[in-house]
């Protein structure tokens, strides 16, 4: 292998997060954003799907462009919350007949969010290792499920949830991207327990820019993510002050992925929410630069 060669597989491998607009003047934030990250040759994008299923015709169209218009491996999210057997395998085929090779599957959150209780539908897959196994008798999907270093919101316990995570990975999943987290020790200590626990699975760290901490906080409660002392003294008295806190954002993420990237981890998953300036920062400050 030459010095070239081996130098990139040394790179931070990235991949981005979208998800499906609700308006004319999002769909264009979404397509500008798409337009920006695609030089950079993330290994996918995936493309989110509401609570309770609640876009999945949206998602489905998001695909179907991103599949035609670029050369993006495009990968959808796939939930059975609030959807029967008959229509989650509909839309798999749907997906496996337009190209798409690769699903992240996900049980999903219920319309009231993640802390809201969760009701199998009595058609449908219970669960997301149920999900798993069905969608692998349809087609052999590459399948990414979640995870979650701190632990779901809904989860009786850490065991429980990692049995949760086994499960899936048991079902046929070879990957999972953990929901979002800002202290480093944290995804390291889980990275720790999956590993002893004898659970073989590629894990890709989810990467959150912050672009407004007032609504970091909103959303990491409803998700169970704590946030360190340190991230809100970076943030205090910026609330007005937008051009000092993408700097702060940036200068967040980049040593977070760096700190990470330093204990062995080479992939990440940026959820972009449809922005392209941080996550674009990011990965330039890394060294992901893709194509010219």
């Amino acid at each position: 292998m030459n010095v070239t060669q081996e130098a990139k597989n040394k790179e931070p491998r990235v991949s981005f997060e979208f998800f499906p607009p609700n308006s004319d003047d999002a769909e264009l934030s979404l397509w500008k954003t798409v337009k920006r990250l695609a030089p950079l040759d993330p290994k996918f994008v995936s493309v989110t799907y509401g609570a309770d299923g609640s876009t999945r015709e949206r998602t489905h169209r998001v695909i179907k462009r991103i599949l035609t218009d670029t050369t993006l491996n495009a990968v959808p999210h796939l939930t059975c919350v609030g959807a029967s057997r008959q229509d989650v395998d509909s839309l798999a085929d749907k997906y496996w007949h337009l190209g798409v090779r690769k699903l992240v599957a996900l049980r999903g959150d219920p319309e009231g969010g993640a802390e809201a209780d969760y009701v199998p539908h009595k058609d449908g897959y219970a669960f997301g290792s149920d999900l798993v196994e069905g969608l692998l008798e349809k087609h052999p999907f590459d399948l990414v499920v979640g995870a979650y270093p701190e632990t779901h919101p809904q989860a009786l316990s850490e065991e429980a949830d990692l049995d949760s995570l086994r499960r899936k990975v048991d079902a046929g999943a070879k990957c999972a991207i953990t929901q979002f987290f800002f202290d480093d020790t944290i995804f390291l200590k889980f990275r720790d327990r999956v590993e002893s626990a004898g659970i073989k699975v590629e894990l890709i760290p989810g990467i959150l820019p912050v672009t407004n901490y007032k609504t970091l906080i909103r959303f990491a409660g409803s998700c169970g993510v704590s946030l360190p002392s340190s991230l809100a003294d970076l943030f205090y008295g910026l609330d007005d002050d937008v051009t000092t806190r993408q700097h702060i954002a940036a200068h967040v993420a980049v040593s977070q992925v760096e700190a990470l990237g330093r204990e062995g981890v080479r992939d990440f998953h940026f959820y972009t929410l449809n922005r392209a300036e941080l996550s674009f920062t990011v990965c330039h400050a890394i060294g992901v630069r893709g194509s010219k």
